[in-house]
């Protein structure tokens, strides 16, 4: 009996736990550059000081999908998005370097030019910072030109370029705050061929219907698991009374 309650009892937690991959990216069907996760599932024998006799269900995030979202014209010079392959990079709280399709950019009081959740944009001699200006503009190449106050629309001055790198998706992996970084903590090099498109957003890539479907399946799966946790339980309880006679 209770080789069935464990079995149906980690099913129901992993059930649970794919649940909120699921609903993560269904949460970000609206969030600009968003990559949906994997979630997958399989038997993992528990070992111990005796024999592994048990084996339970393991829900792991097993990956990414990094298939492109739809660009969607804004027409703000600020708002850019990878044309095809390739990331931006932008540098963290703690300094480091990660990388996004995020590119709902502005520029904070300092000048700094930041993506939509605060993160500094990184350029290839380091984070951009702009001095006050009139228009900026980003080029294809990721090339950040801006208007000084007072100049002409003749005038346009560079200050820096976008770093855009483009590292192979298995050498990825996601944090929980939503960046990707290489899986050997070092940096990615610039990759010039990576193209840039201005006036524009990407969508996420999520698939609300197949999110809604995968839900609602393991929604079911949870409730088969709990009903085999009652059945259990009403077994264990007739055959103590069989014994008990």
């Amino acid at each position: 009996m209770d080789k069935a309650l464990y079995l149906a009892m980690t099913g129901a937690v992993q059930n649970n736990r794919a649940q909120s991959v699921h609903a993560n990216n269904l949460a970000n069907i609206g969030t600009t550059g968003f990559r949906a996760d994997f979630a997958q599932a399989r038997a993992m024998q528990v070992f111990g000081p005796t024999v592994p006799s048990r084996a339970y269900a393991l829900t792991e995030q097993s990956g990414t999908r990094f298939d492109t979202g739809a660009l969607n014209a804004t027409g703000q010079s600020l708002d850019v998005a990878i044309n095809g392959s390739g990331m931006f990079a932008v540098q963290t709280a703690d300094g480091g370097e990660a990388y996004t399709r995020e590119g709902d950019l502005s520029i904070d009081v300092d000048g700094t030019l930041r993506n939509g959740n605060g993160f500094v944009v990184a350029g290839e001699d380091g984070p951009l910072v702009l001095p006050p200006s009139e228009t900026v503009s980003i080029g294809v190449d990721g090339t950040v030109s801006i208007r000084p106050v007072g100049q002409g629309p003749e005038t346009l001055v560079e200050v820096g370029r976008i770093k855009r790198v483009n590292p192979d998706a298995d050498s990825l992996t996601k944090g929980p705050d939503g960046l990707f970084r290489l899986r050997d903590g070092t940096q990615a090099a610039v990759d010039a061929t990576v193209r840039v498109a201005s006036g524009v957003l990407e969508t996420s890539n999520v698939n609300a219907v197949q999110e809604m479907v995968q839900i609602l399946s393991l929604a079911r799966q949870f409730e088969v698991q709990v009903k085999l946790m009652q059945a259990t339980e009403t077994n264990d309880e007739a055959a103590a009374r069989l014994l008990q006679g």
